[in-house]
């Protein structure tokens, strides 16, 4: 009961220390996802691909910033902030703009469809329900749940000793694809660092040009490990990767049936359909005024989770935007939700850092507003 209701408060939004944060349609969806190709799915690359990201958090767990021939180009395109646009101050707990009550609603009945899935880290526990912070007074504060007089801590059972990768992943995906979800669930409760190359309808970018240049096929999701040489199409065989590559080192630490809502397919597929109808099919067209070069741009950095109702319009517009973009997992449990209080002071999500422009923000509306604003073409 304690942890149904705690995935309730999460996914609308986050908490931390004394504030928290709480377009053809399925058939476009469905034929840029089909998963049935006839190639093996599985490639080892001679020449694997890195991130070229070179900045604070993701410089630290990465520890390496070259960027390869198939990287968004390290002389990306410049771009600036209107001198008239205002950073909103963060507002945890808040509905900034009650216009988008519609977009939150729709959000949190497709996180029900999916039953909350991604909301929670592989092998989540409650660490304490009575935190005491002993570094109140220092700059090395941790994140916990303020919920009444409790104070909760949590995290992982199972992943303190996973393995984690030098170099973040790639995936080429969108945001509606039911088969590219079911690999983003898992990326969430793997809590993996994942660059994400968005191929809105799977046809309508550069980095779709760029799949087809490698492999001959325009399906996603497609999933590159740049630590391991080794490329993949096929959902199935991406989650079975990720777990037996960036699992629990001890396999018999968790139930692999408690993963049935991703791994079960027809159920994972059916549900995570509906679940992109509720979201007006996110990602299945490339926006009209999207900016050319976008695809060149360094790779935004967003804090955030699948099943955030904040977070998934942020998501959404990188996507039909074609914007590369990374993005650090902080589901409940998360150690990254820790990084995020160390380097802000507060946990909330979405939280975006621009290489691109020196930007850092909360706030999905402006957020959204600001991409909108510096990522496309004015008339």
């Amino acid at each position: 009961g304690v942890a149904f209701f705690i995935s309730i408060l999460s996914s609308c939004n986050a908490f931390s220390n004394n504030v928290r944060s709480l377009d053809d349609l399925l058939k476009i969806g469905i034929q840029g996802c089909n998963n049935s190709g006839r190639r093996s799915s599985v490639t080892f690359n001679s020449r694997p691909s890195g991130s070229c990201l070179s900045m604070g958090f993701l410089d630290d767990i990465f520890k390496s910033s070259q960027s390869s021939p198939s990287s968004p180009s390290a002389r990306a395109p410049k771009v600036t902030v209107p001198e008239d646009f205002i950073i909103p101050e963060p507002k945890p707990l808040t509905l900034t703009r009650p216009s988008d009550l519609p977009s939150v609603l729709k959000s949190s009945a497709a996180l029900a469809v999916r039953l909350a899935t991604s909301c929670f880290v592989l092998g989540w526990k409650i660490d304490t329900l009575f935190y005491e912070d002993d570094n109140e007074e220092s700059n090395d504060k941790k994140y916990f749940l303020a919920l009444g007089p409790f104070r909760i801590r949590d995290s992982s059972s199972v992943l303190e000793g996973a393995p984690r990768p030098d170099k973040p992943l790639i995936l080429y995906e969108y945001d509606a694809s039911p088969f590219s979800k079911r690999v983003r669930e898992m990326i969430n409760l793997l809590d993996l660092t994942v660059e994400y190359r968005p191929c809105p309808g799977a046809r309508q970018s550069k980095f779709s040009e760029e799949m087809y240049e490698k492999t001959g096929r325009k399906t996603v999701p497609y999933l590159v490990d740049p630590n391991t040489g080794i490329s993949m199409f096929e959902s199935d065989d991406q989650i079975q990767y990720l777990l037996d590559t960036y699992g629990p080192t001890d396999k018999t630490s968790y139930d692999p049936k408690a993963l049935w809502p991703i791994t079960f397919k027809a159920f994972s597929i059916y549900t995570s359909t509906i679940a992109a109808l509720l979201r007006d099919m996110p990602g299945s067209r490339r926006q009209a005024d999207a900016r050319p070069d976008n695809e060149d741009m360094l790779p935004i950095e967003l804090w955030g989770y699948e099943a955030s109702p904040f977070v998934k319009p942020v998501r959404e517009k990188l996507v039909s935007l074609a914007l590369p973009h990374t993005i650090v997992s902080c589901a409940r449990g998360s150690a990254n939700r820790d990084r995020l209080v160390e380097r802000t002071g507060r946990f909330q999500v979405p939280y975006i850092v621009d290489p691109n422009t020196g930007l850092e923000l909360f706030e999905s509306p402006e957020i959204c507003e600001y991409l909108d604003i510096v990522y496309t073409v004015k008339e």
